[in-house]
C-alpha cells in the first residue's frame, strides 16, 4: 500500500483521525482511505474543514499564499463555495462548530450574514444542529428541503438538466470523484465545483465558472438558499440560507457586470 502523503496526514491529525475527517467533508471511511494524497478536486474542500492551507495539502499545485498565483477575489470567492459545501454536505461536528464560531464579517451584507452564523454557531449544539440537518435534507422518506438541481428545476431527481450539467463538465475535463454518492447536481457538489473553477484548480477553459453558473446554478440555487433561510425546521441553517443567498446575489451582479 502506498504512504500517505504529509498534506494528507496533516489534514487527518486535524480534524482528529479518518473518521472525523469523513465526516467534515461528507464521505466515506473507505473511500478516504483509499487517498494516497487529497485529490484536487477536494483540496479546498480539505482546506475549510481542517483550516489548513492548500498550498500545505497539495504543494504540487499550490504555491504559498503570497505567491500571488489566484487573484485574491476568486481566492475569496473559492473559500466561501468551499464553506458552503462543507456545511450542505453534512451537519458540522464539534470541532467545526469551534471554528465557525470565530468568523467575523464587515458591515456588507455579506459581513453581517458571516457575523450571525458565527454567533449562531457559538450557541450551537452539535445533536440539535445533526437533527436540523436530517430533518431539512433527509428526513423519513424525504426532508423538507431536496437540494437537487433537477427536483428545483423539473419537480424530479436526474431529469435533463443533470444530464445537461454532467455534459457541461465533461466539455471542461471535471469528472467525479471517486467514492462520491451525490449527482454532480447536488447543490454541495456544484458548490465544491465553483470552488475549484474560482481557485485554479481545474484545468477548465477561460470563463469555464460564468457559464457553469449562468447555465446550472443560475436558474434554481438562489431560490433553494432563499427557501433553506424560511424552512420551518431551519434554525443554524437559515444563517446559512443568508449567507449563500447574498452570496449568490453578489455572484449574479459580478458575472452580469462581466458580460
Amino acid at each position: 500500500m502506498a504512504m500517505r502523503d504529509p498534506g494528507l496526514d496533516q489534514a487527518i491529525r486535524a480534524a482528529g483521525g479518518v473518521e472525523a475527517l469523513c465526516r467534515r467533508i461528507g464521505i466515506s471511511q473507505p473511500s478516504l482511505s483509499n487517498w494516497c494524497r487529497i485529490p484536487a478536486e477536494r483540496v479546498l474542500l480539505v482546506e475549510s474543514a481542517t483550516g489548513i492551507d492548500r498550498a500545505l495539502l497539495r504543494p504540487d499545485l499550490y504555491e504559498a499564499p503570497d505567491a500571488g498565483t489566484v487573484d485574491e477575489i476568486d481566492a475569496a470567492r473559492a473559500q466561501e463555495y468551499a464553506l458552503l459545501s462543507v456545511l450542505l454536505r453534512r451537519a458540522p461536528d464539534a470541532d467545526l462548530l469551534a471554528r465557525l464560531a470565530k468568523l467575523r464579517g464587515n458591515l456588507s451584507r455579506l459581513g453581517i450574514a458571516h457575523t450571525a452564523l458565527g454567533e449562531a454557531a457559538a450557541a450551537a449544539n452539535v445533536a440539535k444542529v445533526e437533527r436540523e440537518f436530517f430533518e431539512l435534507f433527509i428526513g423519513i422518506g424525504r426532508g423538507e428541503l431536496v437540494p437537487y438541481g433537477s427536483y428545483y428545476l423539473t419537480g424530479f431527481l436526474n431529469e435533463r438538466p443533470l444530464a445537461r450539467l454532467r455534459d457541461d463538465l465533461a466539455r471542461f475535463g471535471i469528472e467525479r470523484v471517486e467514492g462520491e454518492v451525490e449527482p454532480e447536481d447536488h447543490v454541495a457538489v456544484l458548490c465544491e465545483i465553483m470552488g475549484g473553477l474560482a481557485g485554479g484548480r481545474f484545468e477548465a477553459p477561460s470563463r469555464a465558472d460564468r457559464e457553469l453558473f449562468k447555465k446550472h446554478l443560475a436558474p434554481w440555487i438562489g431560490h433553494f438558499f432563499a427557501d433553506l433561510e424560511r424552512a420551518k425546521g431551519a434554525d443554524f441553517y437559515r444563517r446559512i440560507g443568508a449567507v449563500g443567498r447574498l452570496f449568490i446575489e453578489i455572484e449574479s451582479e459580478a458575472f452580469a457586470m462581466a458580460s
